[in-house]
């Protein structure tokens, strides 16, 4: 067995590793405003002051641990694309993702976060974007993430019945042609103004 003392470097590691979950945990459950650093360090079994030397302020605390961390890269043909977006999904449904969770709960009353949600999103949309049918390819993307984003927070903030209880793959079946429709599907023609068609 090693029972060497652990490095300075070890012991900073393991340090910012606890600062991190608190954090992480933090934001999620409370948002960016009423989690202090204070507590933050009480969680971590650490010194507030030692929290603030190792990420400068809760800001930059919040903006390290609390962006929409990006999935796995969308590739390949459309169809693929749809079922990779389904996946990404999945996941997201089958635990509860702690980081975009405390992104999206203080979006709402912290500009930054605000900022972070959305550029992860826009980046993570415009990739997608290049691998879906053609024409309107940016909406069709954007509707997507939209999507994505609309059922993570029903399942796990607002806990909405039904959805909150359900297997993820199951939720993932039931939306499986309206990702498809939406990533390489055939928009139906413009329907007709009445007004003209009565002319």
């Amino acid at each position: 067995m090693n029972s060497r003392p652990a490095s300075r470097a070890e012991q900073r590691r393991r340090t910012e590793s606890r600062i991190l979950a608190a954090a992480r945990r933090q934001f999620a459950e409370v948002g960016y405003e009423t989690t202090t650093i204070r507590a933050i360090a009480a969680e971590a079994e650490t010194d507030p002051g030692l929290v603030m030397r190792y990420f400068g302020s809760k800001g930059e605390l919040f903006a390290r641990v609390a962006g929409v961390q990006p999935d796995d890269e969308v590739t390949g043909a459309p169809e693929e694309a749809a079922e990779q977006l389904l996946t990404a999904l999945e996941l997201k449904l089958g635990e509860q993702p702690i980081d975009a969770l405390a992104a999206i709960r203080s979006m709402f009353a912290h500009p930054d976060a605000a900022g972070e949600v959305r550029s992860a999103m826009i980046s993570r949309q415009r990739q997608a974007a290049r691998h879906l049918a053609d024409d309107n390819a940016d909406l069709r993307a954007g509707l997507i993430g939209a999507l994505t984003i609309g059922v993570v927070i029903g399942r796990h903030l607002l806990e909405l019945d039904g959805l909150r209880d359900a297997a993820p793959e199951d939720i993932t079946t039931l939306l499986r042609q309206a990702f498809h429709d939406i990533a390489h599907g055939t928009p139906d023609p413009p329907r007709p103004d009445p007004a003209t068609r009565a002319r």
